[in-house]
């Protein structure tokens, strides 16, 4: 099971999710033709969305190493990226088994009424799959690894359900959405909580700026796309050692900043093949369900947070965000991980936050600034369980290179929800998994009377 887990991993989403929602919606009575294009279009989703991702990184990435170098911003901990994390994830009976233990905790919550999301982005599985691993490594045990999976599984569904209406209200053409991927909903009470201080806060709470408010105010200037173009420009010329070293790299630098500002535009149109690739398997989904389940109405269909990173608030802030957390990295007492290689996956952040803050541009960079500051500190302190967990897989190609200390991911090991979970079982043992079990059964309970009263 673990090879037949690791082959299909291998093919990466853009084979995976294809196959899997081609084999779904004929399932659940699309026309074989119209469920094979929906398939087609949600994998040219994610070949876009990995090409344009790729291309961020690589052009960043120089530049990046090239200021890391220029001030000496060498930390112990080094940022592997996602794909480690997701290696890590499947390397282990946990990852063989996670889709259909996690599958059958779904059918279980519907079927006892404390969800309403039916959870089909199997592709992101990997995050539950990924914090079991971590457990099963450092605890040796596959009971407590299924124990923190299913916990973490748990609540993210119930998280996914208490944001789902914010959540279509929000964003156009989402009806009967939500978004039950941990690391996005990790961010939901950072957003909750300091939306309701900056609220309170004089002058604070009058600032009301979207992106679609800085496109009227500023023209050209409030446009992602200008913004990613005068970012990448800037990281650009943050790499040069002196004013001379500026000119002779100009060429270099605009080149950077047209590609930050290509991505920027680009990943807007890419997302609508997601929706339109996503929608029908979903507008199915629900209503296969809710004749074959009867009291099952209001069914939301979990889908990955990729439908909706292209919105321009989420594009705006993350682009800000990348220099700014780079900079606090290395200075940030006790903070050994300078984020890398995650920073395309800055994105991913905000797509539960801007239904809470409404798109307001100053209250989601506070929010995000705010998150990844914890992130950096919840990195350092999972990063030698995480490395502990790259040698026990032994997984090809997966290494911390010579000379660090170390290696994590920002993407999933900065999550509220896996540190505290990882914490809970592995490092308060007993007491720690009855504390994470009564939060689990707690939100459930809440969502159990939320869903009667809805009826």
């Amino acid at each position: 099971m673990k090879e037949v887990f690791a082959y299909v991993i291998g093919l990466g989403a853009a084979v995976m999710m294809p196959v899997i929602f081609t084999i779904l919606g004929a399932l659940i009575g699309i026309k074989f033709s119209k469920a094979l294009k929906s398939g087609l279009l949600v994998g040219v989703g994610f070949v876009g969305l990995g090409v344009v991702t790729a291309l961020l990184t690589s052009s960043l990435g120089p530049a990046l190493k090239g200021m890391t170098d220029l001030y000496h911003l060498n930390l112990p901990f080094f940022d592997l990226g996602w794909p480690a994390a997701a290696a890590v994830a499947y390397s282990c009976a946990v990852g063989a088994f996670i889709i259909p233990v996690c599958l059958g905790v779904n059918v279980v919550m519907l079927v006892a009424g404390v969800t309403r999301t039916v959870n089909i982005d199997l592709w992101n599985y990997w995050h539950f799959a990924f914090l079991g691993a971590m457990v099963f490594f450092a605890t040796g045990s596959l009971a407590w690894a299924f124990y923190a999976a299913i916990v973490l599984y748990v609540i993210t569904l119930c998280m996914a359900d208490f944001t789902a209406k914010g959540f279509q209200d929000y964003y156009k053409d989402m009806d009967g959405i939500s978004i039950p991927q941990p690391f996005c909903q990790s961010f939901t009470p950072f957003a909750v909580v300091i939306c309701w201080v900056l609220d309170r806060i004089p002058g604070i709470s009058k600032l009301d700026i979207d992106a679609e408010g800085m496109k009227r105010k500023f023209g050209l200037l409030g446009e992602p796309l200008f913004l990613g173009l005068v970012i990448g420009c800037g990281i650009g010329a943050l790499r040069c050692d002196s004013w001379k070293a500026v000119v002779d790299s100009i060429p270099q630098i605009l080149k950077l900043g047209v590609t930050v500002g290509a991505v920027m535009e680009l990943i807007p149109r890419i997302t609508a093949l997601f929706i339109e690739g996503l929608k029908p398997i979903c507008e199915q989904t629900r209503s296969f369900v809710e004749k074959r389940f009867s009291g099952l109405k209001g069914l939301s269909i979990g889908m990955s947070p990729a439908l909706v990173i292209g919105h321009p608030t989420t594009l705006v802030v993350s682009i800000l965000l990348i220099p700014v957390i780079l900079f606090l990295s290395v200075f940030l007492p006790g903070n050994k991980f300078l984020p890398l290689a995650s920073l395309a996956g800055m994105f991913y952040l905000f797509p539960c936050v801007l239904p809470i803050t409404k798109g307001n541009v100053p209250k989601t960079f506070v929010i995000g600034l705010v998150a990844l500051i914890a992130g950096l500190f919840f990195v350092t302190n999972l990063t030698p369980a995480f490395t502990k967990a790259i040698a026990a897989a032994n997984c090809d190609g997966i290494a911390v290179p010579e000379g660090f200390e170390g290696g994590a991911a920002l993407d999933f090991a900065s999550a509220l929800w896996c540190w505290s979970i990882y914490h809970l079982t592995v490092t308060l043992k007993w007491i720690g998994a009855a504390l994470a079990g009564l939060l689990a059964l707690g939100m459930c309970a809440v969502n159990f009377v939320r869903i009667r009263r809805a009826k």
